[in-house]
């Protein structure tokens, strides 16, 4: 299983970034899969769920900034990240949902700061 994240870079407070996740060993389509995070020195924390059929789930930190989605035929996830806040400084995941502990990838690092 390979769950490759991308997208990541340096953005001031306030833009947006969108990230992407290739799934590839999986049968995409039948599985949850989510967007994770870790700050440094913080533990790592669910960002964004979504399920098989659709239905999106968020932490409270980045309700109605951050929305997640997938295309099942690219075997891909999305994370669109807009207002983006110094706070939401960290490295980003994918995983399933629940997460593997088997399935972690390198991540994609975002950095806000101006």
């Amino acid at each position: 299983v390979q769950l490759q994240a991308s997208g990541g870079g340096l953005v001031q407070p306030g833009g947006s970034l969108r990230l992407s996740c290739a799934a590839s060993g999986i049968i995409f389509r039948i599985k949850s899969m989510g967007w994770y995070r870790q700050a440094p020195g913080k533990q790592r924390e669910l960002v964004a769920g979504i399920s098989s059929g659709g239905i999106t789930n968020y932490a409270d930190s980045v309700k109605g900034r951050f929305t997640i989605s997938r295309d099942n035929a690219k075997n891909t996830v999305y994370l669109q990240m807009n207002s983006l806040k110094p706070e939401d400084t960290a490295v980003y995941y994918c995983n399933l949902r629940p997460a593997f502990e088997n399935f972690w990838g390198k991540g994609t690092l975002v950095t806000v700061s101006s």
